[in-house]
């Protein structure tokens, strides 16, 4: 499952409904929402899960969810699959301007920061650090830091994490060996291959429709947070991120790199040879192995360095619980979120779909270990884990994410030079930031 730009349309709904679901959210348990109701004495509680996920993806799920089911006798997860993730956070705002919002929903981390603003969320600490049931500090330690930490908002954990993917490369052996070119160890490496290529047609990298989360990490490796987090802070049109920005667009313009235009993912150029890398989601190796030509030979490795450092940025959904649920669907809700940050389910999700696990001791697991052996594509985004991060959220982030994307075409489509297309981004989201203190 890839990244998914449903930005434009959250950002509508939050504007449409934004009165009204400060009053609905603001409900306690008495609230008519169906997921607030208590299920009959003797029943099993009934947890509804409203998911982006599809094809194989949701397969995955629905066994994980039935596995939970059979698991004990008190909670009885419902998932239901919304479309893509634009439909399941248009579905999100409609319900909770409607009071009918699911027990939990699967959502961007980067999203917490409005949900806590608006009255949407529960924060999860009386459940993960509190009670008989809690996150033993061991648990918490054995979760990488990148994920737990994105969970944190104003210092209470308001999601855990989930679908979580890096950023990667993808490599053709065939052009490899027919170019000689080696797997290379920095940006600076496949810029100088590129000339070997470019005669004959062929891109030395490609990315997606937008290049925002390659140009996000190259910034990282300069030195420089697009926005920064303590204090919050846009650095968008400072030296080291123009220095990024330049990088990318400069290959680009000489045909050196190439954009997925409307194909949106770069994975088809790839598979065509028409790009000797592709940087694209770890998450993508499921749809590659699935459709890439039988014939095609290709391979994984982590992104290389920028400026002598190592970054990719992590992707994905979290999972939150809604403040409309009654005090019984919400401990359901902790125990299904607690079961899927296991060790083992972590593990079994990984190998089901392609994301990550979400714990150091499942990469570690001699049956994980085994899985990578028969799937080495999938190597590639273990290694990564070490040096991921992930995108400063803040209130206001998705109209922030539309401009960057706003800005990323403006490069493209447009010819913009990126001090400009940048500077215009500093002032939109520095205007952002102002907003919502």
């Amino acid at each position: 499952m890839k990244k998914q730009t449903w930005v434009k349309a959250l950002l509508a709904m939050f504007t449409v409904v934004l009165v009204a679901v400060l009053t609905a959210c603001g409900s306690n348990s008495s609230s008519k929402s169906s997921s607030s109701t208590k299920s009959d004495s003797g029943k099993r509680v009934t947890i509804t899960f409203w998911h982006g996920m599809n094809g194989p993806y949701q397969k995955a799920l629905d066994q994980i969810i039935n596995d939970f089911n059979k698991s004990q006798k008190q909670y009885k997860v419902v998932g239901t699959a919304q479309g893509n993730y634009t439909a399941l956070q248009q579905k999100i705002m409609a319900a909770a301007k409607s009071r009918n919002l699911p027990t939990i929903a699967q959502t961007t981390y980067t999203t917490v920061p409005d949900y806590v603003k608006n009255g949407f969320i529960s924060p999860l600490d009386q459940y993960m650090l509190k009670g008989d049931d809690k996150m033993s500090s061991s648990d918490l330690k054995d979760i990488y830091p990148a994920f737990l930490s994105s969970s944190k908002y104003q210092g209470k954990y308001y999601s855990v994490p989930f679908s979580k993917s890096t950023r990667i490369l993808f490599y053709n052996e065939a052009l490899m060996k027919k170019y000689n070119i080696a797997k290379p160890t920095s940006w600076e490496d496949i810029k100088k291959d590129a000339d070997k290529l470019k005669a004959d047609g062929i891109a030395a990298i490609g990315f997606d429709k937008s290049f925002d989360m390659e140009f996000e990490g190259l910034a990282r490796q300069a030195g420089n947070p697009l926005v920064s987090a303590d204090p919050l802070k846009a650095n968008l049109d400072s030296k080291k991120t123009l220095t990024a920005a330049n990088f990318i667009m400069d290959m680009v313009n000489s045909g050196e790199a190439k954009t997925a235009g409307e194909d949106i993912y770069g994975d088809k150029n790839f598979t065509a040879g028409k790009t000797l890398f592709y940087a694209g989601s770890s998450a993508g190796i499921t749809n590659m192995k699935q459709n890439a030509p039988k014939d095609f030979k290709w391979g994984t490795m982590p992104l290389p360095s920028y400026k002598g450092k190592k970054a990719t940025e992590l992707a994905g959904n979290d999972i939150v619980l809604f403040k409309s649920a009654s005090s019984d669907k919400q401990k359901g809700a902790w125990a299904f979120m607690k079961y899927l940050l296991s060790e083992k389910e972590t593990s079994k999700w990984s190998q089901l779909t392609g994301y990550v696990p979400l714990r150091k001791s499942a990469v570690k697991s001699a049956d994980f270990k085994k899985y990578l052996s028969a799937n080495p594509t999938s190597q590639a985004a273990v290694d990564s884990l070490g040096f991921g991060f992930q995108s400063t959220a803040f209130i206001g982030f998705s109209e922030y994410r539309n401009d960057l994307l706003n800005a990323v075409d403006a490069m493209l489509t447009k010819h913009e030079k990126p001090d400009q297309a940048l500077k215009t981004l500093q002032g939109q989201t520095e205007t952002i930031i102002k907003t919502n203190k």
